[in-house]
């Protein structure tokens, strides 16, 4: 059967803002785009080797009705909530929390050799999960697969599957309603990935290091720059001259009604005035 090549429909490049207490950030996805990617609600790259961008983190802070993912590529981050969770992320290592009915958390990056580099990425949960209660899924770097290719480079499965040509590997991930793909890819100069992808998926390549063309076409995206793919059940990717380092991103949308505000994500601006509502009184949590 012929693949049906995704084709380049949207490109966003990244806009360098700061939230929390000054943590300077470049925000790729946000609330400008109106849920067109649905269910990817925001997604942040923060990296610096100045300590004095970051160093204030994101002390307390509530959440509901969305996942976060927190990817880390170099330096720490100290996580802690209200319920006296504490994760110590790492360079390598994976965050993935389902905030749901509500959290109340600190994220505090740590230097090391001054050096802090991730992604921050919100994910909608379908109506009938929002209330339901937080829970974490926390890896080490040890425990995501990393397919070396035969080209040279890599790629890190954090969550769905990457289907080879004799096996399907699998990220460790699991039982997210959206069936989300989330891979870091590195490619070597001159080298062509084809990736298998759900027809229903929203698909985002975001590129962070390099240069990269997509899809058959060629279209061109550089560092700081997110693509959305669309028709299609195959991405095909290639680098140039030069390497290239940049995620792939994919999910199955909600198509339900959306409405963000802040730190909340729910169906309803009535849901949203009960979230504030809630964590005014103090039973966000509850």
């Amino acid at each position: 059967m012929n693949k049906q090549i995704r084709q380049l429909a949207v490109v966003i490049t990244g806009q360098n803002t700061s939230d929390g207490v000054g943590v300077k950030l470049k925000r790729i996805v946000s609330q400008q785009q109106q849920n067109a990617f649905d269910p990817f609600i925001l997604l942040d790259e923060f990296g610096s080797d100045e300590p004095g961008d970051y160093i204030g983190g994101f002390p307390d802070h509530p959440h509901r009705g969305f996942e976060t993912v927190t990817y880390m590529l170099a330096g720490a981050m100290l996580h802690r909530d209200h319920m006296g969770n504490e994760g110590h992320l790492r360079a390598g290592d994976v965050q993935w929390m389902t905030a749901a009915h509500g959290i109340i958390h600190s994220e505090m990056p740590e230097q090391e050799n001054g050096l802090l580099h991730g992604f921050q990425l919100w994910i909608n949960l379908p109506a009938k999960e929002k209330m339901n209660p937080p829970h974490y899924q926390e890896f080490a770097a040890a425990k995501i697969p990393q397919v070396e290719l035969a080209e040279g480079g890599y790629i890190k499965v954090i969550a769905g599957d990457y289907v080879a040509e004799t096996q399907t590997i699998s990220g460790p991930v699991t039982g997210v309603s959206t069936r989300p793909l989330y891979f870091d890819v590195l490619l070597s100069p001159q080298q062509q990935l084809d990736i298998p992808i759900d027809v229903q998926h929203t698909v985002l390549i975001y590129v962070y290091h390099g240069e990269l063309a997509v899809g058959a076409t060629d279209k061109i995206l550089t560092a700081g720059q997110l693509g959305q793919l669309i028709s299609g059940d195959n991405i095909r990717l290639a680098t140039q001259a030069q390497s290239t380092q940049f995620l792939v991103l994919a999910a199955l949308p909600l198509q339900e009604p959306m409405v963000q505000s802040g730190p909340f994500v729910m169906n309803s601006r009535e849901e949203i005035e009960q979230a504030f509502r809630d964590y005014r009184d103090g039973v966000l949590t509850r």
